[in-house]
């Protein structure tokens, strides 16, 4: 667990971890799959430093994007489309 994690990630980590192992996952695998979830988690609420913008949207956006256009459409109306 990195020292960088907060108090509130490291919580999350370990009841990841904790579900990951009931289910039967092995303890290294678990840790990862702990630590994966968790530091996505930290990169989707902007608590890392950012090297920029890899991939396109994020899946937040495009949700939001997607909840838009259905609420344009029962309106009768259309959502603008991003070009």
């Amino acid at each position: 667990m990195p020292g960088s994690w907060s108090n509130k990630r490291e919580r999350q980590y370990e009841h990841i971890k904790r579900s990951a192992k009931r289910r039967g996952r092995s303890a290294r695998v678990a840790k990862r799959i702990a630590a994966a979830t968790t530091n996505k988690t930290r990169r989707m609420k902007g608590e890392t430093k950012g090297r920029g913008r890899a991939r396109g949207r994020t899946s937040t956006s495009r949700r939001t994007m997607h909840r838009k256009r259905a609420a344009a459409g029962r309106r009768g109306g259309r959502a603008r489309r991003r070009s």
